[in-house]
Formats: C-alpha cells, sequence, structure tokens
C-alpha cells in the first residue's frame, strides 16, 4: 500500500499589529502586546537572543521568573513602574470584519490572556462561521438562515469564541476555570457581542454527556492542554484521553450539513504529521484538511514554533 505524505502548512498571523515578537532566544521571549512589553520563559526558543540582556531590561515592563525549585509554568513577575496589572489590545478580524477589544493580564501562569499565534485559527474560524451562517460577502445573515450551533473547548479567555460569535455562530464556550469564563464574557462586552453560553465544566466529560444525547454541532474547534483539572478535580492527560475526546468530538460534529472540525495542540510531543494521521483515521477522507504547524517569527527572523494544528471544511 503506497504511504500517504501530506503537505504539511507552516502559518503565522498577519494581520495583527498590536502584537510582536521583539527577540527569543535563551528559552525565553521578549513580546509587545499592545503598548507594553512582556518577557517570560519559552521552552522552544533554543537558540541565543538577538538583543543583549540590557535591551531585553530596558524594554520589559514586565518579566515571568519561575518559582524557585520548580519545572512547572508557575512563578511571579516583576513588574517596572508605569506597568499595568491588566490592559487592553485590539484585533480586527479580517474582510472589514469588527474589532475585539481583548484584555491582557499577568498571571501566576506566565499566561497574560491569549495566544497571539493562534490570530490565524481566529481567521479562520471567522470565515467559516461566515460561510455556514450565509454571510460571505455582506456580514448580514439571510433571514432563511439559522446560525450555526459550534463549540468551542479548553477555550479560555474566548478569543477563537468571539471570532465565531462575530462570524454569526451560535456559540457554547466551555473551559473548566470559572474565572477564565469571566474574563472572556468581558471580552464579549468589551468588543459589543452578546449572546455566547459560557459553560464550566470538565470537557470530556461534557461531550460525553453531549454524544448520549445525540446533540450536533456544525462546528467544533478544541485546544486541549497537556494537563489540566475539571472542576470538580477531573483529571485530564493529553496523551490518555485525547484519542476519546476527538472519537467523541467526531459523534458531534453534524456531517450531514457544512461544517468545520480545528484541533490545536501546544504539545511537543504531537507534530503536524501525528495530527495528521490520527485525524484522517478517525474522520476518514475530508475536504479542505490542512496540517501542519503555527509560528511567530521573531525581530531578527527566526521562526518560533508554537503549536499544531488540524482542520478541516465541508462546504
Amino acid at each position: 500500500m503506497p504511504v500517504h505524505v501530506p503537505q504539511l502548512s507552516l502559518l503565522t498571523p498577519t494581520g495583527f499589529p498590536d502584537y510582536a515578537l521583539l527577540d527569543s532566544g535563551h528559552y525565553a521571549k521578549l513580546e509587545r502586546f499592545g503598548r507594553h512589553v512582556v518577557a517570560r520563559p519559552e521552552p522552544q526558543a533554543l537558540w541565543a537572543p538577538a538583543l543583549p540582556p540590557t535591551e531585553w531590561d530596558r524594554r520589559a515592563g514586565a518579566t515571568f521568573t519561575r518559582a524557585a525549585g520548580g519545572n512547572g509554568e508557575k512563578g511571579s513577575w516583576k513588574t517596572k513602574a508605569g506597568m499595568p496589572e491588566q490592559w487592553w489590545m485590539e484585533y480586527g478580524l479580517p474582510d472589514g470584519g469588527p474589532t475585539l477589544r481583548l484584555r491582557l493580564g499577568l498571571s501566576s501562569f506566565k499566561h497574560v490572556g491569549l495566544f497571539p499565534e493562534q490570530e490565524i485559527n481566529w481567521r479562520w474560524l471567522y470565515r467559516r462561521c461566515r460561510a455556514l451562517s450565509g454571510t460571505p460577502e455582506t456580514g448580514n445573515q439571510k433571514p432563511e438562515t439559522s446560525p450555526p450551533k459550534v463549540l468551542n473547548l479548553f477555550a479560555y479567555t474566548g478569543a477563537a469564541s468571539l471570532a465565531m460569535r462575530a462570524g454569526g455562530a451560535d456559540v457554547a464556550h466551555l473551559d473548566s476555570v470559572r474565572q477564565v469564563n469571566f474574563w472572556g464574557r468581558a471580552n464579549m462586552e468589551a468588543s459589543g457581542l452578546d449572546g455566547i453560553r459560557w459553560l464550566v465544566d470538565d470537557a470530556l466529560g461534557f461531550v460525553r454527556r453531549q454524544a448520549r444525547r445525540g446533540t450536533r454541532y456544525q462546528g467544533i474547534a478544541l485546544d486541549p492542554p497537556a494537563y489540566g483539572r475539571g472542576p470538580d478535580g477531573e483529571k485530564w492527560v493529553l496523551e490518555d484521553h485525547l484519542f476519546e475526546l476527538l472519537t467523541l468530538s467526531r459523534e458531534l460534529l453534524d456531517r450531514d450539513q457544512p461544517h468545520f472540525f480545528l484541533l490545536n495542540l501546544y504539545s511537543l510531543g504531537f507534530s503536524g504529521l501525528i495530527l495528521d494521521s490520527l485525524g484522517r483515521d478517525l474522520f476518514g477522507p475530508v475536504p479542505n484538511r490542512e496540517a501542519g504547524e503555527l509560528y511567530l517569527p521573531d525581530g531578527a527572523g527566526r521562526t518560533l514554533p508554537l503549536g499544531t494544528f488540524w482542520r478541516f471544511f465541508a462546504e
């Protein structure tokens, strides 16, 4: 039997002027989010920084340091005068779409409230939802067209949910952390949107129940972490639970109508080839299939890989 070797895509944001990766190296990255610059760890930046340490110190308003003796994500920020704990930035959706306002904040796990490399997926999801809702040209939904029902799992602070809602979809946003959902709701309101359903639940338990009930969605997006906990302590381990989650997600996808599916991972053990083999095994032949890596170019032109993805859509 001939071996199928997919053509992998390497994608980077092209329409996000409020963000820039200024430099990277020595397992760290220097980033501008809106008007503010932060320095934080990045395990895949193996090379040496292009800028000297003095320039990193001069530019960064906040620098994250991991907790002493720990090899995890938790730590603390050292901030300079004038660096806020929270601030806002903007992202304009493509094709003349609305502008999203997204709140940033310095968390104890080095995160700031969004993953800028995901701009590629926000744009893709927005366009898919516009197409499903019958609004590819004017942005006005056709009266006879029902909004597509879509699900966003491990949805974090909701930039993808906002993009799908702006595209005309009926969005169910699920995350296991209640405070993160409050954060997402603030982003929704600041962006002039409404109507997203905010669900605090364990993702795997939720899709199990939805599959038993026969619930169907025209679009599913999921971005599971390597490890996590549900609201009642449910344990999530990517290697142990991903196959079941994807199998159940396949059941939830309404394949009798136009539909889309997006899987994104930030795990060093899962390449684009692995995701493509897994996706083809579970979903079979699908149209408009795409697999690959997301990356960000830094100020010196190096490409920092920041996740793998597999996605398709059927119109």
